[in-house]
């Protein structure tokens, strides 16, 4: 009886880490943050996940191209402002 307890009292240990940890995990993932704290864990323990997060971020981070000169300003765009010669000749 006195060799179970000693057992007993590392899985309940080791349970109530892991369950803390899942915790956090649900947390984080709720508010969007703490990418740098789970990511390696995510990186180890499912990495097509963490693959396709990545990529995620990265089409988030991207910008759009930078104009050509010379080519023709979008309607509703930059070329609208107010005040710009358009806005003259409705006075």
């Amino acid at each position: 009886m006195e060799q179970i307890v000693p057992f007993v009292a590392l899985a309940g240990a080791l349970a109530v880490v892991l369950g803390g940890l899942r915790w956090l995990a649900a947390r984080t993932r709720r508010r969007g943050v703490g990418r740098a704290v789970l990511g390696p864990l995510d990186e180890v323990y499912n990495p097509a996940a963490h693959r396709s997060q990545i990529e995620i971020q990265v089409q988030a981070e991207r910008q759009a191209p930078a104009p050509i000169p010379g080519d023709r300003p979008r309607r509703g765009g930059a070329g609208g402002l107010a005040g710009g010669p358009g806005l003259a000749a409705h006075r």
